[in-house]
């Protein structure tokens, strides 16, 4: 289409998550818990880790920045949707669209590739306990810390790349409550086909291929360990069950709605609050408040404050001694 004979897009409207102004008040209050709770839960995470020394090992490192990726995650839009609950116009200017979207691509590749990270030191863990401090030594560690951002930092770049140029002249209205990649290049006044091919071998790809690696790495595990006692074995299979699901619930919504570009279905909201906000707060609970070491810290680390505040209290003074 020719672009000259019309304006470019200055900003989109955003459709929300719903239309009735009693469900919006509803999912105001319910988000601003849900938010509040995932920022002060992973960041509790993270505090812990810092602080106890012993949990400076290769498995919290990761779990702390998988946590710092999940306050991110729940931030690039959770947010501004919380606040578009209130107002009867939900706008986004056009750069703090393709803001989104690179947000969005930067932590959601990081955090798959941090989980196939995690998902790996599972099974040096188990699989080959005494070589594990060799194999995860904790340069490997730092290692997979940074290329989960370079990762994710270069997946986004290859997003934003066959989009941001493309000519929005006409159509602004995107139907979810952010600027979803898969609905935003719906709106170019050209031809789609090349960049929604791109965007499906691109966010594709990486979303089944690290999702495969994680189910093959836990696979690997429950194999190993069905040949040790039934104990190991129980244990292995509740711990290993609660994690599938947690990467079932952010890859499998990430894999419906990239996998399949070309169409949309009424459940891809759905399955964007889960991967954005649902995912982020079952982290903290699955990967943390079921493991004991973290929740022996962070027990350790709350008598510590109990302790520290009891010192600067004033003693009371006795009627006793009173004149």
């Amino acid at each position: 289409m020719d672009q000259g004979n019309h304006s470019r897009v200055t900003e989109f409207v955003l459709v929300g998550l719903s239309t009735s102004w009693e469900l919006q008040i509803l999912f105001f209050v319910l988000f601003t818990l849900l938010y509040m709770a995932i920022v002060l839960g992973n960041l509790l995470i993270v505090l812990t880790v810092m602080l106890e020394p012993v949990l400076h090992k290769p498995m919290y490192m990761m779990l702390s920045n998988l946590s710092v990726l999940d306050v991110c995650l729940a931030t690039y839009a959770t947010p501004k949707m919380i606040t578009d609950f209130l107002a009867e116009l939900k706008t986004i200017s056009f750069e703090g669209c393709m803001a989104q979207i690179f947000f969005l691509h930067v932590f959601a590749g990081g955090e798959m590739v941090l989980l196939v990270a995690m998902a790996y030191d599972r099974y040096v863990a188990i699989c080959k306990p005494l070589n594990y401090a060799a194999i995860m030594s904790f340069n490997k560690c730092i290692g997979f810390l940074v290329a989960s951002w370079v990762i994710g930092i270069l997946h986004s770049l290859s997003q934003l790349a066959f989009t941001i140029n493309l000519p929005f002249c006409g159509p602004n209205i995107v139907d979810s409550y952010y600027c979803d990649l898969t609905l935003v290049i719906r709106l170019a006044c050209t031809d789609t086909y090349v960049p929604e091919v791109l965007m499906l071998l691109d966010s594709g790809l990486m979303g089944v291929t690290s999702f495969l690696l994680v189910l093959i790495s836990y696979t690997v595990i429950l194999v190993t360990v069905q040949h040790r006692s039934s104990a190991s074995m129980a244990k292995a299979r509740a711990t290993l069950t609660a994690h599938i699901t947690v990467v079932t619930l952010f890859f499998g919504p990430c894999i419906f709605i990239y996998v399949w570009p070309f169409s949309s279905f009424p459940v891809d909201k759905i399955f964007s609050v889960f991967s954005t906000v649902f995912a982020p707060i079952l982290n903290p609970i699955i990967y943390t408040l079921r493991n004991k070491e973290a929740k022996a810290a962070m027990q350790k680390l709350k008598n510590q404050h109990i302790s520290v505040r009891q010192m600067f209290q004033p003693t009371p003074v006795s009627t006793d001694m009173l004149p």
